[in-house]
């Protein structure tokens, strides 16, 4: 874990981040170099690093990114959708790889499966690793639910979607392991996610809990969530 101040729209933002090490005594795959590249090196030791993948384009996802793959020559992987995002932090180089959803990228005995899971950015990604038992979700889904930008959701929609369609299909069992927070179950968290389409992320509390408070409040049929690529 590492901590440092994110930068967003002007408002400066204390925050946690989760830096996930996976391999064995010899390899390693990086994910979501936040920040702090000696103390995240220091955990990896004298084990090669062979990818160091983003789950978003964020400053603290991006942060030691460039630092950390660089030590071993490693690739650097981002969707290119968050390329932008990417730039506000590296203005003179680019990731290495684009990634895409259903890619793979094997490190030690396991493999990390690519699902895009966009909301809080445009080219948000998830690495399931059915081997381990668990899903790294970035930003899309935390212990206390979808994750937030600068305290806001900024495509609650499709992040919703996300979630559903994609990460909710996992097992019951499957351990969510996010940029910030801590570790939870897809089990944990799936019995919330009616409420959460119902509105309850956006609703005043103020409001008296009126139903009606919120953009989600028709659900997932008016707010454009889509479940499955059949769903209407």
């Amino acid at each position: 874990m590492t901590e440092g101040v994110v930068d967003i729209d002007g408002t400066e933002h204390k925050v946690e981040n989760n830096t996930w090490i996976v391999g064995d005594d010899d390899e390693v795959i990086v994910i979501d170099a936040a920040r702090d590249a000696e103390k995240i090196l220091e955990q990896v030791g004298e084990r090669e690093v062979l990818a160091v993948i983003c789950t978003a384009g964020l400053p603290d996802h991006v942060g030691a990114a460039i630092e950390v793959a660089s030590r071993d020559e490693a690739i650097v992987a981002l969707h290119p959708k968050d390329k932008p995002l990417w730039r506000e932090t590296w203005r003179e180089t680019w990731p290495d790889i684009d990634m895409e959803d259903d890619g793979v990228f094997g490190v030690a005995d396991v493999q990390l499966d690519v699902m895009e899971t966009p909301g809080v950015s445009p080219g948000g990604v998830s690495l399931y690793c059915e081997a381990l038992g668990a899903v790294f979700t970035g930003k899309a889904l935390q212990a206390d639910g979808p994750g937030k930008l600068g305290g806001e959701y900024p495509a609650l929609a499709d992040q919703l979607t996300s979630i559903g369609g994609r990460l909710f299909t996992l097992p019951a069992d499957t351990r969510v392991l996010a940029n910030h927070g801590d570790e939870v179950t897809v089990g944990d968290l799936e019995p919330h996610f009616d409420d959460w389409v119902s509105g309850s992320l956006t609703r005043d509390p103020a409001a008296g809990g009126d139903a009606d408070q919120g953009p989600l409040t028709d659900g997932t049929k008016i707010s454009g969530i889509k479940l499955g690529p059949g769903d209407e």
